[in-house]
């Protein structure tokens, strides 16, 4: 009996900085890379270092809340790479990566999580913005839909 080939999926979390992104090789953490550049400087060059390196079945990514420009951004360049490189994305809570502690949205504003409702909810103190890699991929839930989901609050 063959053994079947091993599948690889890309996790990027680039609502904040530094963006994280992790390999996983059968849903385990085999490899980090993290780099507080831009995404627009920084974030293709490296999924086109890893798409040489490892044969991706899927990419997944934080479609938000958080960063506006950067969700979309990733978004473009994963629908890009999903038209011309057949490699399929789907999209992933923010709140997934992070306990499900605020996430800042602008000023002193952030996003809050209450029940399966987000919502703006304004801090006099400044929440530290950290993101973790899951050593698994097991037990993340993935959305339904891919496109972003752009929450912006009222100013």
């Amino acid at each position: 009996m063959q053994k079947a080939s091993p599948n690889y999926t890309l996790l990027i979390i680039s609502i904040s900085s530094p963006i994280l992104l992790g390999v996983y090789r059968d849903d385990e953490l085999i490899e980090e890379i993290e780099s507080d550049r831009k995404t627009s400087d920084i974030l293709l060059t490296i999924i086109n270092q890893l798409m040489l390196k490892y044969p991706l079945s899927l990419i997944i990514y934080t479609r938000g809340p958080g960063s506006y420009m950067a969700i979309k951004l990733t978004y473009i360049i994963l629908k890009t790479i999903q038209i011309i490189k057949k490699i399929p994305f789907s999209g992933c809570s923010a709140f997934a990566f992070n306990g499900n502690k605020p996430i800042k949205a602008i000023g002193n504003l952030y996003f809050v999580k209450e029940k399966e409702t987000i919502i703006t909810q304004k801090f006099d103190q400044i929440i530290p913005q950290e993101y973790l890699l899951p050593i698994s991929l097991a037990s993340l839930t993935l959305d339904e839909i891919s496109t972003p989901n752009y929450i912006i609050p009222a100013v």
